[in-house]
């Protein structure tokens, strides 16, 4: 009951942005690729332009990232943030999910959207800025019973770099514009 007052004070002074972003991100996993949609726009990327490789791997990465965040606040485990995350980012997540695991929360995000817009990439191909405007339903649960369920949408500035084999998000901050 302690954990749900300090919610309920922590969501009176923040916004559901920023509330979902303080507590995590999670998805349902049983459905987590169809569950997980994403709207790339690479138009008006710049200085340079994308390659169609690089555009598939962003699509494929970026989704992966959101299943594994699922997976680590779902199961308040942090293995599954070994592979997609980097820096800042990881660093987050890790927190959140300890933050989690001591306040016995779990959280599921439903019929989640994500609309992506690459805005930079460098010339010289190691970072990627994106502006993602993310719709969907976040369930906050305690013990197994919702405790606040809301709609949201969040706006999230995301830097990806390249790793030996795949992209990875090294920032994942909201924002309440772009």
């Amino acid at each position: 009951m302690h954990m749900f007052n300090h919610l309920a004070r922590f969501r009176s002074s923040c916004s559901v942005a920023a509330f979902a972003l303080c507590l995590g991100v999670s998805l349902n996993l049983h459905a987590a690729d169809s569950a997980v949609q994403v709207q790339l726009n690479f138009k008006k990327a710049s200085p340079r332009g994308v390659e169609e490789l690089t555009e598939r791997a962003i699509l494929r990465d970026y989704r992966f990232a959101w299943t594994s965040i699922a997976q680590a606040l779902e199961f308040n485990t942090l293995d599954p943030l070994e592979g997609p995350f980097a820096g800042d980012a990881k660093r987050w997540l890790k927190q959140s999910v300890l933050s989690q695991q001591q306040a016995g929360l779990n959280q599921k995000y439903v019929d989640q959207t994500h609309y992506v817009e690459a805005v930079f990439y460098a010339p010289e191909g190691d970072v990627m800025e994106l502006h993602d405007t993310a719709e969907y339903q976040l369930q906050v649960s305690d013990g197994g019973k919702v405790i606040h369920d809301d709609h949201a949408v969040v706006h999230y500035v995301v830097l990806m770099t390249p790793a030996a084999d795949r992209w990875v998000i090294r920032l994942l901050q909201a924002v309440p514009q772009f």
